[in-house]
């Protein structure tokens, strides 16, 4: 699966065999003691992967339940008649799909996917950017692109990529993408980061986004024995980065963020789309009645307070 697809992760090999992810990582670490493979945050890579990009048919078809968690959450911070701008990606692809029930919206995004999943939205406007085609995520990218950014203004960007650290924010694979990235952002008043688990922790070459930049990072649950994900998290919220943890029950495989993260005492406010923010008296407890009322995303945001 890894030499097909370039990456995997534990949670679809754990599908796929059916097994648990406790097998598939003690799997995992005896190939990559051979040399098969390299291991990443929550699944595997080729070896030399830190700087190999997949393809879109590839990354169409990893973490699929988490990016719809994602994507859900994510939906639901846009309001009627708002200008956004939406980069290229699989999760952003999936978000574009959902934007499409939102009247009056105007979309900027540099993606053909993105385009083409809002092409026939009733009383949504697409706005695309110039710029030289990139076929491996069918994306514009090059200097017509970045100059026909110049002196928009939107009310919020969203953006994926390829890895996600505390310390370096959102990174890519390629220069390219990574500098129309970089225009989309100076765009928007706000920057959402749509992120699933497996690309947290992981740094790759070009930097997109730097942490003290991003307003929010929507995120999955991260299985319960990554322990380095879930630092990761901790580490974002800690400089100030608004985390949404999407899925609940929806994420296959999820428990929730009750009892490991996050490590803090104070009560964390919970959003729920269409109701006022709630302070809770205790986050686990809250999170645990998330998790049980149902399979609609909930949403989690930890501030540091």
């Amino acid at each position: 699966m890894v030499r097909a697809n370039g990456a995997v992760s534990l949670r679809e090999l754990a599908r796929v065999v059916q097994t648990s992810e406790v097998t598939v990582r003690r799997d995992v670490r005896a190939l990559e003691a051979e040399g098969l493979l390299d291991r990443r945050h929550g699944g595997a890579v080729l070896p030399g992967g830190f700087t190999r990009e997949s393809g879109f048919p590839q990354k169409s078809h990893l973490a699929t339940a988490e990016k719809t968690a994602i994507a859900d959450v994510a939906a639901g911070l846009v309001e009627e008649g708002e200008a956004v701008v939406v980069g290229a990606g699989t999760t952003t692809q999936e978000l574009a799909r959902r934007l499409a029930r939102v009247p009056g919206l105007t979309v900027v995004t540099n993606s053909l996917l993105v385009a083409q999943a809002l092409a026939h939205a009733n009383r949504v406007e697409v706005v695309m950017t110039g710029g030289t085609l990139r076929g491996s995520n069918y994306a514009l990218v090059g200097s017509g692109a970045e100059q026909s950014l110049q002196g928009l203004r939107v009310s919020r960007a969203f953006l994926s990529g390829s890895g996600l650290t505390a310390e370096r924010g959102l990174s890519t694979s390629n220069m390219l993408s990574a500098s129309v990235d970089r225009a989309l952002v100076q765009a928007a008043a706000e920057v959402v980061v749509l992120a699933d688990h497996t690309k947290l922790g992981t740094d790759t070459m070009f930097q997109t986004v730097p942490t003290d930049v991003m307003t929010r990072l929507v995120t999955d649950e991260p299985p319960p024995h990554d322990d380095r994900a879930a630092t990761e998290l901790q580490a974002l919220a800690d400089q100030g980065v608004q985390i949404t943890v999407a899925g609940g029950a929806t994420a296959a495989g999820g428990e929730g963020m009750a009892g490991r993260r996050p490590r803090r005492e104070s009560p964390l406010p919970v959003q729920r789309r269409g109701g006022p923010t709630a302070q809770l008296r205790s986050a686990p407890a809250s999170m645990l009645e998330q998790a049980a009322a149902g399979d609609r995303p909930r949403v989690a945001d930890m501030r540091r307070r």
